[in-house]
């Protein structure tokens, strides 16, 4: 992974202040807790996917239109903020800070390891992204050639779409959070009466 193409990305983009692209050697834990924080988001949606495909793979893609955005809306509190996005979007209202495009990019590198990473954000917030890469279902939405029916019900739906022609291993997209870094008392406070 080219390091140093991405560690500029972010720093042009003025958002990030340590690489964007790798886990910090010092977190204070916020690689576990963008984890823990996307777990409920991602089984959610994983569960609502699995209950549209069993109803049909067009049913399965307006889960993804309107279930998944209000998934990330409801875990999306305290100051969290999360989604999806992807290099190919389907969905333009899945655009992602630009902090999260800098890490994506470097999934894209012939030798990236697509581990999932962390960044500390200028403003005192953390980032964490992980890696969505195609599974052989994810095709009958996202492959090449579509069924016709599936063809027909993502043009209707994105008719902007791009999140077409992936295979299995490919780089489907990212779930990203970003949230505030822990507080803690400021010298002087007390926290009792």
């Amino acid at each position: 992974m080219n390091l140093t193409r991405v560690f500029l990305v972010a720093v042009v983009a003025g958002l990030v202040s340590a690489c964007p692209s790798a886990t910090l050697a010092s977190d204070d834990g916020a690689s576990d807790r963008g984890a823990a924080l996307l777990g409920p988001f991602k089984k959610n949606l994983k569960a609502a996917l699995q209950q549209g495909m069993m109803d049909g793979i067009p049913t399965a893609i307006t889960v993804c239109k309107d279930e998944a955005p209000a998934l990330a809306a409801e875990y999306s509190v305290g100051g969290v903020v999360m989604g999806r996005t992807s290099h190919r979007l389907r969905n333009p209202s899945n655009t992602a800070p630009l902090w999260v495009n800098a890490v994506v990019e470097g999934y894209l590198e012939p030798d990236s390891d697509r581990q999932p990473a962390v960044t500390r954000l200028d403003n005192g917030r953390w980032g964490y992204v992980e890696p969505i890469a195609t599974q052989p279902v994810c095709l009958a939405c996202h492959g090449e050639p579509l069924a016709p029916d599936v063809a027909e019900t993502i043009a209707a739906e994105y008719p902007d779409d791009q999140a077409t022609g992936f295979k299995v291993g490919d780089l489907r997209g990212v779930f990203w959070v970003e949230f505030p870094g822990e507080q803690t008392a400021s010298p002087g406070s007390s926290n009792g009466g």
